[in-house]
């Protein structure tokens, strides 16, 4: 088993510190740090693994460095979180290109929800393995 078993208790000062830090964590690498190259790439129809694996790869590494850091027994969560990043954000490209939306449909941008609130909720998972103890 990956994370230890979850009490009803949770300590909340651990849980809402990693939310912050893997939301600031997030906002940095999906709209800082993400060019446009990997923005538009991402979800091409040809020439997407490169621009979609770089952008990615941003994420894991920085949640590998953040878990290396501050909680090093849980550092593996970073390679995780390059994974479950490319596998949504995929996922949300060949939605987009399967339905031919863009921004001025409003799929799209239920789309983009869907997308950003599967990232949260990873994080979510990520900030309570911290808090779990």
């Amino acid at each position: 088993m990956i994370f230890p078993q979850w009490s009803a208790s949770v300590a909340v000062a651990p849980l809402v510190t990693w939310m912050l830090i893997l939301t600031t964590k997030h906002v940095v690498a999906d709209f800082l740090l993400q060019n446009a190259w990997m923005a538009r790439g991402k979800d091409s129809r040809e020439g997407w693994l490169l621009p979609l694996t770089v952008h990615c790869l941003i994420h894991g590494m920085i949640a590998t460095a953040l878990f290396a850091l501050l909680v090093p027994r849980l550092w593996f969560l970073g390679p995780i979180d390059f994974v479950l990043h490319f596998l949504i954000d995929r996922a949300k490209g060949l939605s987009v290109m399967r339905l031919k939306l863009g921004p001025e449909r409003s799929g799209f941008w239920w789309l983009i929800g869907i997308d950003q609130a599967l990232h949260h909720l990873t994080d979510f998972v990520w900030a309570m393995a911290v808090a779990a103890g």
